[in-house]
C-alpha cells in the first residue's frame, strides 16, 4: 500500500477535502485504484452530535457511518463507497484503546499516548485502507489521507506523531506528503507571501514530517519568484509545488493539478512512475467543468431552510442541485431562505426582512425545504409548503421537508389545524409525525434511523417511480428520529395525497406525492448523498426539469424507452 498524506497550515477552511479528492481523481485517471481515509482531531466519537453552525452537514454513508463532509467530496470525485471506519476521529480511538484496556489486552502496562494511542492510530490506518471500496475485489493502490485541523492543534499532535512513524515504517517510496498552505495578498503592499507557509512548513517539519510537495492556495496564480522563494525556504523542489488558484467551479481542480504534472510529482515520489506512460484520462472532468462555466440559462430554486447562515451546512443539497442542473443545460441560481423569515413574528420585528424573504420565494421556479432538527423556524417552512401547493410552483421535501408537507396538508386539507409532530409539539391533538418506536429519548449519538434501507414503490403509476426508471424499490441513505403516524395514512390518501413509496413493513411512509400537483413531491430519506457528477439523484433532477418546464417531455421519453 501507498499512502498520501494531505495537511494544511495557516488556516482551516482552505479546501483539504477537495485538494486531497482532486489528488484522488488524477491518479484515477492514470489507472491507480483509491481509497480515502480522513481525520478529524476531534473528541466526538463521530460527527452526528455536531452542530451543522459549526461543521457543516452531516454526511451519511450506506453504512449508517455519520461522517465529515469531506467523504461526501471523496464519493463524489472518485464515485466510491466509503465506511464509517474511513473516518477516523480522536474519539473513536481513544474509545478503542480504553476499551482494549478495560478488557486487560495490555496486561497491566501504564497505556499512553505513545506507543498505545499512536499504535491504535496506524494500525487503524493499515486496516481500513486495504477495505475495497470501488466494488473491485482486493485492496487498492493507494490510499489519499486527509489530516483535519491545522498542523500545529494540540488535538492533532498523536495522529501527527503515529503518521511520522507509519511513514517511517513504510518507507520512502510509499509515502508522499502534500502540505495546502495559504499565500496571502495583503491588500496594501500587493505581493504575495509566503512566510505563513514558511512557518507552517517548518512547524511540521519539527514534528518529524517534510513535506514532498506544497500545494498553495491563492486568489491569483503563483509568480515565478514566489515559487522560487517557497522551494528555497521550504526545501521542496519547484517543480513540485503546486498552485492551486481559485477558479470558476471545483472541478476544475483535478484539471490544474494535472496541467501543472502533479501526478508525476506524485508518482515519481511514490516510485511508480510506469503509471505515468500515459497521460491522466480526464476527459470527461474536463467536458464537465467546460460546460459549466459556458452555461448561460439558470434556474432559480429557493432553499427554504434553518441553517442557510453556512453553506455547507447543506453541501451535498447544493452539490446534488448543481448535477441535476448541469444535465438540464442549466446554472442553479439558489435562494437562500431563512424558514423564520416567513413567519408573522418575523412580519411584526423586522418587516423588511420577512417583506423580502417573500419576495423572494414568490421568484422561485421551484421549492426545496431539505432536513433539520428543532422547532425553530418550522412555522416559515409550512408556509412554503402551503405556497407551492397551492400555486402548484415545483416542491421538493427531503426528510424534515416531507414532514412539513404532512403538517401542512392536514392543517389545511384535513382542517386539522393543531395537527403537529411530536417533535415540536409532544401534546398536539393530532400527532401526523410521531417519534420511531426503536428511538432511544437519552441518548443521541447514532440512534436514528441511518444508512441505506430499501423503499419499495406502491405503484407504477407515480412521478418518483418513473424518475426511478420504474424499479420496484430504491435504496437510499436515512438520517431520522421522527416518521409519518401510520394511523392517519388513511385519511391523508383518501384527501388524495399518496404514500407512493413505503418500507418493507408497509407501515413507514417514505414517499409521498400529490397527484394533483404538477411535482410535489416529499421523501424521508436523503437523495441528495447518492447523487454524482454525471448521475444525478432522480428526485433533484425531476424537481429541475418541472421547475424548467421539461418534466413530462423526459418523463414521456422515459416510458417510450428512447
Amino acid at each position: 500500500m501507498k499512502y498520501v498524506l494531505v495537511t494544511g497550515g495557516v488556516v482551516s477552511g482552505l479546501g483539504k477535502g477537495v485538494t486531497a479528492s482532486s489528488i484522488g481523481v488524477v491518479l484515477e485517471a492514470c489507472g491507480l485504484r483509491v481509497t480515502s481515509i480522513k481525520i478529524d482531531p476531534y473528541l466526538n466519537t463521530d460527527a452526528g452530535t455536531m452542530s451543522p453552525f459549526e461543521h457543516g452537514e452531516v454526511f451519511v454513508l450506506d453504512d449508517g457511518g455519520e461522517v465529515d463532509l469531506d467523504l461526501g467530496n471523496y464519493e463524489r470525485f472518485l464515485d466510491v463507497t466509503l465506511t464509517r471506519d474511513n473516518n477516523i476521529t480522536t474519539g473513536k480511538i481513544y474509545q478503542s484503546v480504553l476499551e482494549k484496556e478495560r478488557k486487560g489486552d495490555y496486561l497491566g502496562k501504564t497505556v499512553q499516548v505513545v506507543p498505545h494511542i499512536t499504535d491504535a492510530i496506524r494500525n487503524w490506518i493499515e486496516a481500513v485502507s486495504v477495505i475495497p471500496v470501488d466494488g473491485k475485489e482486493g485492496p487498492a493502490d493507494i490510499c489519499v489521507i486527509e489530516l483535519g485541523g491545522t498542523v500545529g492543534d494540540i488535538e492533532s499532535m498523536p495522529f501527527i506523531e503515529a503518521l511520522r512513524q507509519l511513514s517511517f515504517s513504510v518507507g520512502q517510496d510509499n509515502f508522499c506528503l502534500i502540505h495546502v498552505s495559504l499565500i496571502p495578498v495583503l491588500g496594501v503592499v500587493g505581493e504575495q507571501k509566503t512566510k505563513p507557509t514558511q512557518h507552517s512548513v517548518r512547524e511540521l517539519r519539527a514534528l518529524g514530517l517534510t513535506p514532498h510537495l506544497l500545494a498553495c492556495r491563492s486568489a491569483q496564480p503563483l509568480l515565478e519568484n514566489t515559487k522560487e522563494k517557497l522551494s528555497q525556504f521550504c526545501h521542496v523542489p519547484a517543480d513540485n509545488i503546486l498552485n492551486v488558484h481559485d477558479v470558476p467551479n471545483i472541478w476544475h481542480v483535478p484539471l490544474l493539478l494535472r496541467n501543472q504534472n502533479g501526478h508525476l510529482a506524485i508518482l515519481k515520489q511514490l516510485n511508480c512512475l510506469s503509471n505515468a506512460t500515459i497521460p491522466p484520462n480526464l476527459q470527461e472532468w474536463t467536458r464537465r467543468a467546460e460546460t459549466y462555466d459556458n452555461l448561460t440559462n439558470s434556474v432559480r430554486i429557493a432553499l427554504v431552510g434553518k441553517y442557510v447562515g453556512l453553506t455547507d451546512s447543506y453541501l451535498s443539497v447544493v452539490k446534488a442541485l448543481l448535477h441535476a442542473c448541469i444535465a438540464c443545460s442549466l446554472k442553479p441560481s439558489i435562494d437562500w431562505i431563512a424558514a423564520s423569515d416567513l413567519e408573522e413574528d418575523t412580519a411584526k420585528s423586522a418587516p423588511e426582512t420577512h417583506a423580502a424573504a417573500w419576495e423572494t420565494l414568490r421568484n422561485a421556479a421551484c421549492v426545496l425545504v431539505p432536513g433539520g432538527f428543532g422547532d425553530r423556524g418550522v412555522e416559515g417552512m409550512i408556509l412554503a409548503a402551503n405556497y407551492a401547493r397551492e400555486t402548484q410552483i415545483p416542491y421538493l421535501g427531503i426528510c424534515l421537508g416531507m414532514q412539513i408537507s404532512v403538517i401542512e396538508f392536514a392543517r389545511s386539507i384535513l382542517r386539522q389545524e393543531r395537527a403537529n409532530s411530536a417533535e415540536f409539539d409532544p401534546n398536539t391533538p393530532d400527532p401526523v409525525i410521531i417519534f420511531m418506536p426503536e428511538g432511544s429519548r437519552t441518548h443521541m449519538g447514532s440512534t436514528m434511523r441511518l444508512g441505506s434501507r430499501r423503499t419499495f414503490f406502491q405503484t407504477t403509476d407515480s412521478i418518483t417511480s418513473k424518475l426511478y426508471h420504474n424499479s420496484s424499490y430504491v435504496d437510499e441513505r436515512h438520517r431520522h428520529r421522527y416518521e409519518v403516524n401510520p394511523e392517519y395514512t388513511d385519511k391523508f390518501e383518501a384527501a388524495n395525497l399518496k404514500f407512493v413509496g413505503r418500507d418493507e413493513s408497509g407501515k413507514r411512509m417514505e414517499i409521498l406525492e400529490l397527484p394533483s400537483h404538477p411535482f410535489y413531491v416529499g421523501v424521508q430519506f436523503h437523495p441528495e448523498f447518492k447523487s454524482r457528477p454525471g448521475r444525478p439523484s432522480a428526485l433533484f433532477l425531476g424537481l429541475i426539469l418541472a421547475a424548467s418546464g421539461q418534466l413530462e417531455a423526459y418523463l414521456d421519453k422515459q416510458q417510450n424507452g428512447s
